[in-house]
């Protein structure tokens, strides 16, 4: 009996990842209350002790040896279920502190089962993870006995149960890909500098290389595409861009833009804008469907990106130059300061405001302030416009509706 205890114990260690003295104590407390119950003494002065070498169990009470084994059925009953409790409190303890210390690790599970849109996965033997409707990836839906990789995101402790919160829409998820997918990443020869996605769609990783005859890109990609094919694999055909890091923020935007080619990029530190100028062949490409491209590269890179044609771009510079000309006391070289600066409309001059103006281009705070106000007056009347062309135009569309109507009846 007391050989066959200690290989219980050690089973039970075993299975559910509890340390042995705990389950020592857990049972010593059992038997407690097993030997109070049988005495009627809630608060008797009951002692057990189990010796961890050889299992022998020595029970007292009132420092009274006691044979433990002759309580009977119902203080025998009422250890086991206090053993049953503590055990699975220890359960909790051990999968909680476990699975706190792997937040962010990748680990695989099987696909059990759907719960109301959350996905429910067996991590292993005796534990399950969470996987909400938000942190699925849009489109996909895994079937029951599917192996899938997910990120632990969180781990939550409630009153009966450790919750493991699952994520496959989460950044960081990529990020841990790639750290298994190129050993260059576990190395620190590569480093993935910024990552931005929309999870099912498209990301864009910008990396460096800490080693000159590395290529990052290349590494990330693998011969013939074969490390990216398998993260693009595991994430259900979701678009990875890989972007050259460049400390330039100029060259930066430039990179995490492509495929599309630029011609000329205007930094305003002080809005935190990058005035971007593509030709008009390029502009598809660089806005990206639905904005995907110029959105995913602008939390790339920190910065506002305003994509504009080259048309766009001169009749902007046009509207500032005679802006600025208007106001008495500038010269042609304001201009090109303020071009410098990063301003180049009369909405940027205007959002800039005057305080900028005196401490980087050093002109007096009497002309910054005439150049906003003349910026901000140029300015609303540029809206109004706007809004009197767009209703011109709508105004046009209904005109033509109504025409094809009248055509039509007979």
């Amino acid at each position: 009996m007391n050989q066959e205890l200690l290989r219980i114990v050690e089973n039970i260690a075993r299975d559910k990842n509890i340390d042995k003295e705990a389950i020592f104590a857990d049972l010593e407390e059992a038997m407690v209350s097993a030997a109070r119950k049988h005495f009627a003494e809630p608060e008797g002065n009951v002692a057990v002790q189990i010796d961890r070498k050889t299992g022998d169990i020595t029970a007292y009470r009132d420092n009274v040896q006691i044979d433990i084994r002759q309580l009977g059925r119902i203080p025998a009953q009422t250890a086991k279920q206090v053993m049953i409790q503590k055990l699975r409190a220890d359960e909790r303890d051990s999968i909680y502190s476990e699975f706190t210390q792997r937040k962010g690790e990748i680990i695989s599970g099987t696909v059990v089962r759907y719960e109301g849109g959350t996905l429910i996965v067996n991590i292993d033997h005796w534990t399950e993870g969470f996987m909400p409707k938000g942190e699925q990836i849009m489109g996909q839906t895994h079937r029951p006995g599917e192996r899938i990789r997910c990120l632990i995101l969180d781990v939550k402790e409630s009153a009966n149960q450790v919750k493991i919160i699952l994520s496959r829409t989460h950044p960081e998820f990529i990020r841990r890909l790639f750290e298994l997918e190129v050993p260059e990443i576990g190395e620190k020869i590569i480093e993935i500098r910024a990552l931005a996605r929309e999870a099912g769609y498209r990301t864009k990783v910008a990396v460096a290389s800490y080693d000159d005859k590395v290529d990052p890109v290349g590494a990330c990609v693998g011969v013939r595409g074969s490390r990216i094919k398998n993260i693009v694999e595991e994430l259900g055909g979701e678009k990875i861009d890989i972007v050259r890091w460049h400390e330039s923020s100029q060259v930066l935007v430039a990179n995490a833009l492509m495929p599309a080619k630029v011609s000329e990029i205007v930094l305003c530190f002080e809005l935190g804008r990058a005035t971007v100028v593509v030709d008009e062949d390029q502009l598809s490409l660089a806005i990206g469907k639905h904005g995907q491209n110029v959105r995913l590269a602008a939390r790339l890179t920190g910065w506002d990106i305003d994509i504009l044609t080259p048309d766009e771009y001169n009749q902007g510079i046009e509207q500032l130059t005679d802006c600025v000309k208007g106001v008495e006391g500038t010269d042609e070289t304001l201009i090109d300061k303020l071009i410098a600066l990063g301003v180049i409309s009369v909405l940027d001059l205007d959002d800039v405001g005057s305080e900028p103006l005196v401490s980087e281009l050093k002109i007096g705070s009497e002309l910054s302030g005439r150049l906003v106000a003349a910026a901000s007056l140029k300015a609303k009347e540029l809206a109004d416009e706007g809004k009197r062309n767009q209703a011109a135009n709508i105004l046009e569309q209904q005109t033509k509706v109504v025409q094809a109507e009248s055509q039509v009846q007979p």
